[in-house]
This record gives structure tokens, sequence and C-alpha cells, in this order.
């Protein structure tokens, strides 16, 4: 039976200050620290085979910790890829949720952030230069196929495989191994630094136990 861990990121300092932060690099806070380092302990039972995360420092930060607090960080390699980073936020991107609903509307800014096939406003500004933005099914489209291509075969093969991802990367995996409508994983929360584990037999999912 091989097990897949799923991770997200511990508390960052845009959490705390509760801004979008999408794929702007920001540092965990100290709760986000000790969110990954006891994460790293409640998975340390676990012989840990492989490793990914995204190309956030968030996300590396978590996995670096939490393999550390497990005793493993040494002896686990571990892939980098943009395919799991957070859902690009366009122009919302570094700008205060509450201010941003005051702004726009709290209406609009839940379609933004709650709708599955709706993006964010992809503005140019100083911290989306590129007038990029991503909705959850964009999000799906690239997190996805990566899973399936690269890290599923490894969890069928018999290895056990931790990825230190973000909210939306993650639900977007959740929704396909669980199954989950669009509706459905709308609804869905991830809490941060907080292990859901999966047990596999070959392809087939016989488990999921979330390690709060």
């Amino acid at each position: 039976m091989a097990k897949l861990i799923l991770i997200r990121h511990g508390e960052s300092q845009w959490n705390l200050e509760n801004r979008f932060t999408g794929w702007v690099d920001v540092p965990l806070t100290e709760k986000g620290r000790r969110e990954a380092r006891e994460a790293g302990e409640k998975i340390k039972h676990i012989s840990i085979d492989f490793g990914y995360t995204s190309v956030l420092y968030r996300a590396i930060e978590t996995h670096i910790l939490a393999l550390a607090a497990a005793g493993q960080l040494d002896r686990v390699p571990t892939y980098f890829n943009k395919a799991l980073n957070e859902r690009h936020y366009g122009a919302l991107q570094g700008l205060n949720k509450a201010e941003t609903a005051a702004k726009f509307g709290e209406e609009q800014v839940k379609i933004w952030r709650r709708s599955y096939d709706i993006p964010p406003p992809a503005d140019k500004t100083d911290l989306n230069p590129d007038g990029y933005t991503e909705s959850l099914k964009d999000t799906a489209a690239r997190a996805i196929p990566y899973f399936e291509r690269e890290i599923l075969p490894k969890i069928v093969s018999g290895k056990n495989v931790v990825i230190s991802a973000h909210g939306n990367s993650l639900r977007a995996i959740v929704m396909r191994l669980d199954n989950l409508t669009k509706e459905q994983v709308l609804e869905l929360n991830i809490a941060n630094g907080v292990p859901i584990v999966y047990d596999y037999q070959g392809e087939r999912i016989v488990k999921k136990e979330i390690l709060s």
C-alpha cells in the first residue's frame, strides 16, 4: 500500500495580512513555520520516497521544515514545478481582501474568489506586469495533468509521495482524487499545515485521513 500526502503551506505573511498572494513570493510567518514542523511530526511514521513542491518559496520552505521535522530531509529527492503553483490572482495580487471587497463589492470579489471558471481581472500592475490571471479551472488544467503524468505513476508503483503546495492547486488535485463536481470543489477549504493522507492499493484509493 502506498501513501500520497498533501500539505498546504503554513501561514504566509500575506495570509496573515489578508492579501491575495497568487504567484508573488512571500515568506512564512513564525506561525507558518511552526505549522510546517507540526505537519512533519504528524507524518514522521511514513517513510517518504519522493517529494514535490511548487516553485514558490512558501511551499518550498514548508516542505523543507516538514521533512526536517520528520527526520527525512536528507533522503527524499524533491522535484519543483510551477504546475503546482498557487492560482494566479491577476490584478488582485497584493491587494487586501477586505479593501478589495469595499472597492468592487463583496459579491464581485466572491465571484472572483469562488467561481470555478471566472478569473480575476487581468490588468497589468507592478505585481502582475504580464497581465496574467487564472480561474480555478485554469489552475486545475495545469495541476491535474502534472499530477497524473509525473506523480501518480510513482504512487501506483508503491512509492510514498508528499506534495507541498497551495490552497487552490491542492483543491484541484483533491477534486480529481475525490471525484468532486465543480460546485463541490468551491466549498472545499484546505487548512494550512494539515496533512491529508490518501492510501492507495494500485490505482485505487482505499482510505483518506486528515491529520488535524
